[in-house]
């Protein structure tokens, strides 16, 4: 059996189509493997959104090919998207594939391996592999289409995840922000929504398959439905998730705060299952750099809705992400930042070193900030997020916590609260069952505690 082996960088979004493209191998009679495995195929699906995202996505095209050299390797997602030819002279890619139809990878595969395999380089190949310039009888194939010619939400679903306990499930592709540090909206096009019945399908296939939780998400979770003319929206969607015989949770994943609308708050507090956690990205608390940003909300407004939800939401936790070191912050600018975020109380905090992306709008602005400044920001405000965290996990000392277990052992087990809190408990449980966990310890990270009762 011919084996495949399969990495995702980025977002939750790209994880659910490393899924979906792990289902098509299986169905053409791959095995897959780990990526650390000799694999005759591996498929690298690549990540834009930083610097950082980009190189990581060629060290790992580069390592795939020195540990298989006559491996055929599949680049996809937003850096291929984004920067195709580039990706195509990488040393053993074969197939190039973006954001879109990534149900031709497969065929694309099987076509490239009949027609001709990559050669192994000599010794006078060896500057040519470090420039990308592989000799090969055949040129990669390359599948990537311009984001205008986008057609409807691309219906691929994902069979099976690693943990048998959650899932996610993709809902929307696209986002027509332009937020100006971003490169997201040219790489996925526009807001395409996926069919609601579709959707109850997918979370009905997976609780019959065992699985508790499903996590709702999207590159623009919260314009799910802008395309259908606002009906049904993401409240809707997650009220129907939530219905569904034999899923215990339904948790969604990086919300917007201009779509975290009463509505949907009103869902999130009224319906049984749904987890009482927000991530709402927050990017930064100076409304001149919002304004920079073109973020599309004023502080005042982000604060106003994070006090809504508090309100209706029982034991709400609130995730957020911020930049730091965007072009032109100054110390007052970074100062309100942290301002906010203690005022907001969030329970985890993901930090961001600002990122200079070719193309957008943020990287043609004057007031660049230093490295050495961002990094020093960054410490700041990761040191912030810690205390944070530990002030909001010492809330629950003493209280009963409802944990869907993950991983167990002999010694105990761990899981997740409905309000994204790590749990690690001492206990009989197994993975899968829902139990309550009483919180004796609290740390950054995580809490602990002991069994109660399996329900």
């Amino acid at each position: 059996m011919r084996t495949v082996a399969i990495t995702t960088l980025g977002c939750k979004v790209n994880q659910y189509d490393s899924e979906a493209i792990a289902a098509q191998f299986r169905k053409a009679g791959f095995e897959v493997v780990p990526f650390e495995d000799v694999a005759d195929v591996y498929v690298i699906n690549t990540c834009t959104v930083t610097q950082m995202g980009d190189k990581k996505s060629r060290q790992f095209i580069r390592r795939a090919h020195s540990r298989n050299p006559d491996a055929l390797i599949v680049a996809a997602g937003c850096y291929a998207q984004a920067s195709p030819s580039e990706v195509a002279a990488l040393p053993g890619v074969c197939v190039v594939s973006g954001t879109y139809e990534r149900g031709r990878i497969v065929q694309a595969v099987l076509n490239f391996e009949r027609s001709s395999r990559p050669c192994r380089l000599d010794v006078d190949g060896a500057e040519a592999d470090r420039t990308g310039l592989e000799q090969r009888s055949v040129a990669p194939e390359v599948l990537v289409r311009e984001t205008r010619s986008f057609g409807a939400f691309e219906e691929l679903p994902a069979e099976g995840w690693a943990e048998r306990t959650r899932a996610y499930v993709k809902i929307e592709d696209g986002c027509e922000n332009f937020c100006s540090y971003c490169k997201v909206p040219y790489v996925r096009g526009p807001v395409r929504s996926r069919d609601p019945l579709r959707i109850c399908r997918e979370i009905e296939l997976l609780a019959s398959l065992g699985y508790r939780e499903v996590v709702l998400t999207g590159i623009d979770l919260g314009a799910y439905g802008r395309d259908f003319g606002g009906s049904p929206d993401l409240a809707e969607i997650l009220e129907a998730a939530a219905k569904v015989e034999g899923i215990a949770r339904v948790r969604l994943s990086s919300v917007d705060p201009t779509d975290v609308t009463e509505r949907l708050i009103n869902v999130m507090a009224d319906c049984g299952g749904v987890c009482p956690h927000l991530h709402i990205p927050l990017q930064s608390g100076s409304g001149r750099v919002l304004s920079l940003m073109n973020r599309r909300y004023t502080v005042s407004e982000y604060e106003d809705i994070v006090s809504m939800a508090r309100e209706r939401i029982a034991d709400l936790a609130v995730t957020t992400d911020v930049i730091v070191g965007f072009p032109g912050e100054d110390e007052e600018d970074f100062l309100a930042t942290c301002d906010v975020c203690k005022r907001s109380k969030f329970s985890r905090m993901h930090v961001f070193q600002y990122s200079r992306r070719k193309g957008t709008v943020a990287s043609r602005l004057p007031g660049q900030v230093p490295r050495a400044e961002k990094a020093r920001r960054s410490a700041k405000l990761i040191a912030l997020g810690g205390e944070l965290s530990l002030g909001f996990h010492r809330q629950l000392l003493g209280r009963s916590m409802s944990v869907l277990v993950e991983q167990a052992d002999n010694e105990g087990f761990e899981g997740l609260t409905g309000n994204y809190v790590r749990v690690y408990a001492v206990g009989s449980a197994f993975p899968g069952d829902m139990v309550d966990v009483c919180i004796s310890e609290a740390d950054e990270g995580f809490v602990r505690g002991s069994i109660e009762e399996v329900t």
